[in-house]
């Protein structure tokens, strides 16, 4: 089973491609968790030593930083992958599936991480581009706390620009999707601890029924989004566990409700967490339970500039054909640390199709989801390309302030 590229659109040999996918597979059968991608990041320093580019390991951890030299010494082009897997047992039934019990590659990361290695290649081979680029292959993506980890231990040192990227099953391979505004929202995460009173579960009267107060607050939390935030601002409180209970005549005593919230706005994010808080808090003392509420702030909402998301639009335009450069087609929910990044200099962030025909039912996070191929060769070509019209944007007009956008 092999993948090709489409036929003389990205600028990939063969010989580049098929050496592209047997490393991917390579790092698909053997996935690792976050921050301990140590394979990974040794795979991919024997690539970085046959191409002769110098680097950093232990970056955060298991974090890998290369450098190309450029034509000029100014500020840097950083191109950033993630290295992680996540705990799912994968169910593809592919031939380099996982080998490792319990570990996947289900969200393209090994994609990612493959794409850098070729753009890396790229970028080596011909003309030194037009300004010093900055591979980084960042852990801890899935965790979220990657990157934060990555920028305090000095990888965006001297960086003027960052760009990024993930597959998306949504469109087919070839397509690079690049929007302004937002395109990832906030992901924070509760923990809502309730205490009642245990109990024989033919008397209730003589118990306080952790469960039925743990149900009312995952019905009344739905309420926040259905009724105290505007519909135009899409937001998301999901509850993902319900812990509670010993046995099915035992009235629960206590129970711990987890979830995740997901904004697109700083103003609806604070609604949401406060309500949540507010909510659990009120529902408690109405039936008399105790309640311990815990709010842990996740990555922010990652949004595009209209600056940066031209700019990556252009490099890509110069990979793909035309109709294969487009925008989403829907609000995207899912969380990116690769915001934290934005937050400290400009950049871009954007989408590589990678649709499986018949497996578009397969989401990311899922044991079946899969990946074309095909996506490591315009991925790899756009990291290329967007690091060169980056690189050449910045000597023609210097570097540009971070905007908070809009």
């Amino acid at each position: 089973m092999t993948a090709a590229p489409p036929d003389g659109l990205f600028g990939l040999d063969d010989a580049l491609f098929e050496r592209l996918v047997a490393f991917r597979r390579d790092l698909h059968q053997y996935p690792e968790l976050s921050n301990v991608e140590g394979r990974t990041a040794s795979r991919i320093v024997n690539e970085l030593e046959r191409l002769g580019i110098h680097y950093r390991t232990g970056i955060a951890g298991t974090g890998v930083v290369a450098e190309i030299p450029g034509a000029t010494d100014g500020p840097v082009v950083a191109l950033r992958a993630d290295m992680d897997a996540l705990p799912i047992q994968e169910a593809t039934d592919l031939p380099f599936a996982s080998k490792r019990e319990g570990v996947m590659h289900a969200c393209g990361h090994d994609v990612h991480t493959t794409m850098l290695l070729g753009a890396a290649e790229l970028l080596t081979a011909g003309e030194p581009p037009p300004a010093p680029v900055r591979l980084m292959w960042q852990p801890g993506e899935e965790r979220g706390n990657g990157a934060q980890a990555m920028i305090a231990e000095g990888a965006l040192e001297n960086c003027g620009m960052i760009f990024g990227g993930h597959v998306d099953r949504h469109f087919g391979p070839g397509a690079l999707v690049v929007t302004e505004g937002v395109v990832n929202a906030s992901a924070d995460a509760f923990q809502i601890d309730i205490l009642g009173q245990g109990g024989h579960g033919a008397r209730p009267h003589e118990a306080l029924d952790a469960v039925v107060v743990g149900s009312l607050m995952v019905m009344a939390i739905q309420t926040i989004v259905s009724r105290e935030v505007d519909p135009a601002n899409p937001s998301v409180i999901s509850v993902g566990a319900f812990h509670a209970g010993t046995a099915r005549n035992v009235i629960a005593g206590t129970a711990r409700l987890e979830g995740t919230i997901r904004a697109q706005t700083e103003d609806v994010r604070e609604t949401l967490n406060m309500g949540i808080e507010r909510i659990a808090k009120s529902v408690a003392q109405l039936h008399g339970a105790n309640v311990e509420v815990t709010m842990s702030r996740g990555t922010p909402a990652l949004s595009n500039t209209p600056e940066m998301a031209d700019l990556a639009r252009r490099a890509a335009l110069d990979v793909v054909d035309p109709d294969c450069v487009m925008p989403l087609h829907t609000t995207n929910m899912g969380g990116e640390d690769f915001a934290f990044f934005l937050e400290k200099i400009p950049g871009c962030y954007i989408r590589f199709g990678s649709a499986v025909p018949g497996k578009e039912g397969f989401p990311a996070h899922s044991s079946g989801f899969e990946v074309d191929e095909r996506s490591i060769a315009s991925g790899a070509a756009w990291f290329a390309n967007v690091a060169r019209t980056a690189g050449r944007e910045m000597a023609e007009h210097g570097q540009p302030a971070r905007e908070t956008p809009a």
